[in-house]
């Protein structure tokens, strides 16, 4: 791993629940219960699972749109070092925070329709007084050039835009500061295929020229597995496995990345009957199932899954894993190709359809 820009240690974020007359808190959601993570300058990290395993919440914290609850969020600033996000010091969020933005996953909400797009990409520039007047106009129709729209777009207003070229908008407020981690919370998964290969195309090409980092968040295995350097596997609040995409397709260790590999369609379909078919829902983060929150769906499971919680295990390969028997367990992955950094060769797999989730 390149040198750490992000460090996430122990996250939490638990929302109360509520009840009576008098609205006393009678429990709380674990949305998000103790993660680790980190992530390299000029590297992409993947956070992948299924709809309410808490991938959304976790980015959403980090930014400290949603206070954590308990844990550290390190950011590694060039000038400051080491700065605790989760500390919540409004100081320390104003120096820190254009050097982290977000892109939302819906371009038609994230987007003020009363605003211009030429004034929604100025908006951060104007904040935080970095130029203004023209060079303020000129900054604004470099952003536009930079995702592919032309500037005299600046004049329009967001519904005049397909949902690509939206998000291609909130890209460019995004980058709008020159930040060094972007936060991608479903950033393509809105959008028709075709309209993913090409914002993903962008992404890269904005990650080469920019040597941005990116906090990718998708249930979309096609996008995860060719856009991303590391992977986080999440269940349930937990992160469950971590590793390199190519140690996480094809060599998985935990039954759930087993299951969710289960679902990647195959050239060949003989392949596809050999992995297990994950059955079941989400357990609610507000009633958790003990021990391995897993254990309920998990055809591997045995007694200890349902009464301990299992430790999060480092591996001789850098991985790891939390799973009681990640040693004998022999899992099923996906056959996948190395990882091709030409440009726009993730976005044309996507669109092949040759993985996807």
């Amino acid at each position: 791993m390149t040198q750490p820009l992000l460090e996430v240690r122990g996250l939490k974020k638990y929302f109360p629940i509520r009840g009576g007359v008098l609205r006393r808190q009678i429990g709380e959601v674990k949305a998000v219960d103790g993660v680790d993570l980190t992530v390299g300058r000029g590297e992409t990290v993947a956070i992948v699972g299924e709809s309410g395993c808490g991938k959304s919440t976790t980015g959403r914290a980090i930014m400290h749109l949603e206070p954590p609850t308990a844990g550290e969020v390190l950011f590694h600033h060039d000038e400051l070092g080491p700065v605790d996000l989760a500390a919540g010091d409004p100081r320390t969020l104003k120096a820190v925070r254009p050097h982290l933005q977000i892109v939302f996953q819906d371009p038609f909400a994230s987007l003020d329709s009363r605003m211009t797009v030429g004034s929604v990409i100025a908006e951060p520039l104007q904040i935080n007084r970095v130029v203004s007047g023209r060079q303020l106009r000129d900054r604004v129709a470099e952003l536009l050039t930079l995702v592919g729209l032309r500037p005299e777009h600046a004049s329009r207003y967001p519904h005049a835009f397909s949902g690509g070229q939206r998000q291609r908008i909130g890209i460019a407020r995004a980058i709008a500061l020159n930040p060094d981690l972007i936060v991608c919370d479903e950033a393509v998964s809105a959008l028709d295929v075709s309209v993913q290969a090409q914002v993903l195309n962008l992404l890269e090409d904005l990650q080469r020229r920019l040597n941005l980092a990116y906090l990718f968040i998708s249930h979309d295995l096609s996008v995860i597995n060719h856009i991303s350097d590391r992977v986080v596997v999440m269940y349930v609040g937990r992160v469950v496995e971590t590793g390199t995409a190519e140690q996480i397709f094809s060599r998985p260790q935990h039954p759930y990345t087993e299951a969710l590999l289960a679902a990647v369609p195959q050239p060949d379909p003989r392949v596809r009957t050999q992995a297990r078919i994950l059955s079941g829902d989400v357990p609610s983060p507000a009633n958790p199932p003990s021990g391995c929150h897993f254990h309920p769906r998990c055809p591997y499971a045995q007694r200890i899954c349902s009464e301990e919680e299992p430790p999060m295990i480092e591996r001789a390969d850098g991985r790891r894993v939390a799973c009681h028997f990640a040693d004998v367990l022999h899992l099923n992955g996906v056959a996948v190709a190395g990882r091709d950094d030409r440009p726009g060769a993730a976005a044309d797999a996507v669109q092949q359809g040759s993985v996807a989730g």
